[in-house]
């Protein structure tokens, strides 16, 4: 391949009349958080301008000293710890669930038969719904939040699963039998590494969802948490910290995403899926 075939086909490698904006979007971090430093420019000129009462919209500048305030007495530190360990507990039972029943029932035609209409029927209750009858059965507990994170996550891991064994092509399974692979090896070896994209990607987005099961389910019924605090907060008219909280989710979920997860299913779908690879 030449040069100008590789520039042609790659115009991130062009420098000779690339336009200002083009060159400046090249810059490390310039895609990142530029749109953030435009949101939080555009945050504190309407902060500046007083659009709105200071009982109902702060700046960056007071949010970041009260944050830091929260941080210095340790109470933002705590409630982010005991919304990340419910979360962690709860997608813990909910990915060895999810990943179970799966492939029980991708891979059992009679499981499917008789557990899919009952699945998509479950899937189509909201989350939120359930905590009504949660705080009935086990009250005001960490078992009300993590039921409510475990049933958040379970099944788009399980649909995930299911789509992934259904787009393993028919060839290479063919072919696996037609070498002298049994059924358990042929599991192990094709179907399993096969799905591993649909797991990931069912664990991204069921994560997802359960992130914001959680949160729903601190401003409900939590008595500490990121959720909880953003509650309490409007109880007591503070806005401040309701802009520290969607601040802090928001940061969260992002450095979990792009650290964690996003790079995990990259690499699943360029190893094993049925693709090339994604874009970067």
């Amino acid at each position: 391949m030449t040069v100008d075939t590789a520039v042609r086909k790659d115009p991130a490698r062009r420098t000779d009349g690339a336009r200002p904006w083009d060159l400046l979007l090249r810059v490390p971090g310039i895609r990142t958080w530029g749109p953030f430093a435009v949101l939080v420019a555009g945050w504190a000129l309407i902060a500046e301008l007083e659009l709105f009462p200071s009982a109902f919209f702060v700046g960056p500048g007071t949010v970041f000293q009260t944050t830091l305030g929260l941080i210095e007495r340790g109470i933002l530190p705590s409630y982010i710890g005991d919304s990340l360990m419910r979360l962690a507990v709860g997608a813990a039972f909910g990915i060895l669930v999810g990943v179970a029943l799966g492939f029980l029932i991708g891979l059992n035609k009679y499981a499917r038969k008789f557990s899919w209409p009952m699945l998509l029927f479950f899937q189509a209750i909201g989350d939120i719904a359930w905590l009504p009858i949660l705080i009935i059965w086990f009250g005001f507990s960490l078992t009300s939040v993590t039921l409510v994170i475990v049933y958040t996550v379970t099944f788009p891991l399980i649909i995930s699963i299911v789509a992934g064994i259904d787009a393993i092509p028919q060839n290479l399974l063919r072919a696996s039998r037609s070498l002298g692979a049994g059924r358990w090896r042929e599991i192990a070896e094709v179907i399993v590494p096969a799905a591993l994209p649909g797991i990931s990607s069912g664990i991204r987005t069921g994560l997802g969802y359960g992130w914001r099961a959680l949160i729903a389910a601190e401003i409900i019924i939590g008595t500490s948490g990121v959720g909880f605090m953003m509650f309490e907060a409007r109880r007591q008219g503070d806005v401040s910290h309701v802009f520290i909280g969607m601040a802090v989710l928001g940061a969260l979920w992002y450095a979990t995403d792009a650290l964690i997860l996003a790079p995990f299913e990259k690499e699943t779908v360029e190893r094993w899926g049925m693709v090339e690879g994604i874009g970067r």
